[in-house]
């Protein structure tokens, strides 16, 4: 039973997630790009460095590859690392040793060895940032053996998720959202994980099914409220993992309404809804009234200028047309 009603914000749970772990496990360290600075990184690192040193907060130049390279090897070798982009877009530079080395190498060696790594990757959508600052590679890494993606949505989940990603002897990708920094909500002080691969009913309802990651678990909790005055009763699922995929949970939800939209943050082709798309039609296609409808960023990269911003990016509006469409049809 936890005994705290405080409210933390989602930058400040996932900084107390580091300290707890940290404190209590000295060979977890902190490594990457910016991890002392607040304009990186808001104030997910405050105080680490003043607490634990250089030599387990450790801020390395923009060296993608060998800051990952150095955080798997130390893995290997018995540390728990801990690795921080603070812009996910160039985490495309440290491909080589996340899918080709800490993906597999636990496989490589019958399950013998472990990799205890988080790979921390902070999405930097809008405010001008344009197409190499913006992007969420999320799709990208789920489709990878080996690899588990967790993308919490709100502060409690941003501190259980990273405990998780952190306690796992194997790879976690662990993604935020900046957009989700400044939101609050009940944190409790004592340490705690949230299981991976376990999603949750944020809002019941027996209408639609709105399954949904990260910062469009926000927006979609906004469109249930709406459409609850316009007397549409949405179910928000938050799948808090993108890998493993509670499927369990997906299909039970769909079973009850027989409808459903998925809201994504990232590209509609080949992501994260499509995905959803192919488990739910493979699986209980007998249990939909109407096509599955998905929210998702159009195929093309991200614009810099705000008004082509506020087009780009899908919001609650967007998930309450899109659950207006699959009640018309189904």
């Amino acid at each position: 039973m936890y005994s705290s009603n405080r409210k933390l914000s989602y930058s400040l749970a996932i900084n107390e997630a580091l300290y707890q772990m940290m404190e209590l496990d000295e060979t977890v360290f902190l490594i990457g790009q910016g991890v002392k600075s607040p304009w990186y990184v808001g104030n997910t690192t405050r105080g680490l460095l003043e607490t634990f040193g250089s030599e387990r907060v450790i801020d390395t130049p923009v060296s993608e590859n060998a800051m990952t390279g150095a955080a798997v090897g130390s893995a290997i070798a018995g540390m728990r690392a801990v690795v921080l982009h603070p812009r996910m877009d160039f985490m495309m530079y440290a491909l080589d040793p996340i899918i080709n080395e800490a993906a597999n190498w636990s496989y490589m060696n019958g399950g013998k060895a472990s990799v205890p790594i988080v790979i921390w990757g902070i999405i930097n959508r809008g405010g001008e940032q344009a197409a190499q600052h913006s992007q969420s590679m999320h799709a990208l890494f789920s489709h990878i053996p080996g690899l588990k993606v967790v993308m919490p949505a709100t502060s409690y989940d941003a501190k259980g998720l990273m405990v998780s990603a952190i306690q796992d002897k194997n790879p976690v990708i662990f993604i935020d959202d900046r957009w989700l920094y400044n939101i609050e909500d009940v944190v409790p002080e004592e340490l705690y994980s949230v299981q991976i691969g376990k999603g949750v009913i944020r809002k019941e309802g027996k209408d639609v099914t709105v399954l949904a990651t990260s910062y469009m678990v926000q927006e979609a909790l906004k469109a249930a409220s709406i459409l609850e005055n316009e007397n549409v009763a949405a179910e928000i699922v938050d799948l808090r993992t993108v890998k493993p995929m509670d499927t369990e949970l997906i299909f039970e939800s769909v079973k009850k309404t027989g409808r459903v939209v998925i809201a994504d943050g990232g590209w509609k082709t080949c992501g994260l809804s499509a995905e959803i798309s192919a488990q739910i039609s493979e699986n209980i296609l007998e249990y939909l009234k109407s096509p599955v409808v998905r929210v998702a960023l159009p195929d093309i990269p991200a614009p810099a200028s705000r008004p082509l911003e506020r087009e780009y990016y899908p919001t609650c509006n967007n998930i309450i047309n899109a659950v207006k469409n699959v009640l018309l049809t189904g």
